[in-house]
């Protein structure tokens, strides 16, 4: 039978980051958006509190959270600001590598340091060049005895200028394309490492994105994680689990649209009435309230689904591109009910929208996905 309830320890969890994310996170956020400003106390108390480094097993200090509990806090941290819930949950996507590809070894002296003292990673996929088209990176690794010399450059590489380590993607067979990829976990005292200035970005201003150069940068063959050219499959495996928590940050900031706009409408006036009874308002809320259940909906089931032990490549696609989509229209609509006070920056409501767009580009952007979700239906009717 489906059941939709929430245990007692979900529950909690969820009420956990819903207060930190009112009483920490809300009262800064538009101060960190119009500055720019990284609120790294901010992130140390999120790790104080067990909110970040969720995804780790528990026999390494970790959360060692399932998707769903992920989903949970990520929806209630994006609700208060998504630029902060990025940074919070980065570590998330640059520490799955090493739990999927990871030796016993590497993941002792890896992940437990994470989890003992406060640390901020970044997944170095990304380049200039290449973005949708991850295989044709031109960051090379090239072995020499018992090292791997890494040149070239990543970009758009959140918490980069921050980050105490990478994991990096990098090719040793450029001719193989994805198959010539390997995976790298690079310290970034590492010689020939070097993060670029900060990205003045549209949204999610309180994270902070840089380039990371590399160049004739030594890494020992111990951090190779699995085995050469096994790289590729390591980075989609990866955002496989990481997609379906994107998919919960637009769900966050399609609640906070609704939430504004809602108590906004009831305390606006025309006509001699508030706004919220006209019925042009009510259909707009309506259709709001309509697209934020389904992608609340699309991403539960997305992480139950690989929860239970499945790949969840096509559900984590479906629910990543359906609540971009869904928070981008609920943000404009919102906007649309505050009216010219929406466009103000005095007002919450441009800031969501703003916020909102990047959801639809990173960890693949929706039109990639939807190759992704096309190519995985066709294969059942193949």
């Amino acid at each position: 039978m489906v059941d939709f309830a929430l245990t007692d320890e979900q529950l909690s969890l969820q009420e956990l980051a819903r207060k930190f994310a009112r009483s920490e996170m809300a009262p800064h956020a538009a101060e960190c958006d119009k500055a720019g400003r990284f609120p790294e106390e901010i992130y140390r108390k999120a790790w104080e509190l067990g909110l970040m480094n969720l995804n780790v097993p528990t026999e390494f200090g970790g959360s060692g959270l399932g998707l769903l509990e992920q989903a949970l806090i990520v929806e209630e941290l994006s609700r208060a600001c998504a630029g902060m819930t990025t940074s919070i949950i980065a570590n998330c996507l640059a520490l799955e590598p090493i739990i999927l590809g990871g030796s016993p070894e590497q993941k002792q002296a890896t992940l437990t340091p994470f989890c003992a003292e406060y640390h901020l990673a970044s997944f170095c996929l990304t380049e200039p060049s290449s973005g949708s088209d991850a295989s044709a990176m031109k960051t090379r690794a090239r072995k020499e005895g018992d090292d791997y010399v890494l040149d070239g450059e990543k970009c758009f590489i959140t918490n980069g200028p921050h980050a105490s380590l990478y994991t990096v993607f990098a090719s040793t067979d450029p001719v193989a394309r994805a198959k010539g990829i390997s995976a790298f976990i690079v310290p970034r005292s590492t010689p020939g490492v070097t993060p670029g200035r900060e990205e003045e970005k549209m949204g999610h201003r309180a994270s902070s994105t840089s380039t990371v150069r590399f160049e004739g940068a030594r890494v020992p063959v111990a951090n190779r994680l699995g085995t050469e050219r096994e790289g590729f499959s390591i980075a989609m495996r990866t955002l496989d689990q990481t997609r379906t928590p994107i998919g919960a940050l637009a769900t966050g900031i399609a609640q906070a649209a609704i939430d504004h706009a809602a108590a906004y409408s009831l305390q606006r006036h025309t006509f001699g009435k508030p706004i919220a009874e006209h019925q042009a308002i009510q259909f707009k809320l309506a259709n709001m309230a309509q697209e934020l259940h389904a992608a609340r909906l699309l991403t539960w089931h997305a992480a139950w689904t690989i929860d239970h032990g499945s790949k969840g490549t096509l559900e984590s696609s479906i629910a990543k591109c359906f609540a971009s989509d869904a928070a981008m229209r609920i943000a404009d609509e919102a906007i649309q009910v505050f009216g010219g006070y929406g466009y103000m920056k005095e007002y919450p409501v441009e800031k969501l929208l703003r916020d909102a767009k990047l959801a639809q580009i990173y960890e693949g952007s929706n039109e990639i996905q939807r190759i992704v979700i096309a190519r995985e239906l066709l294969r059942a009717y193949a």
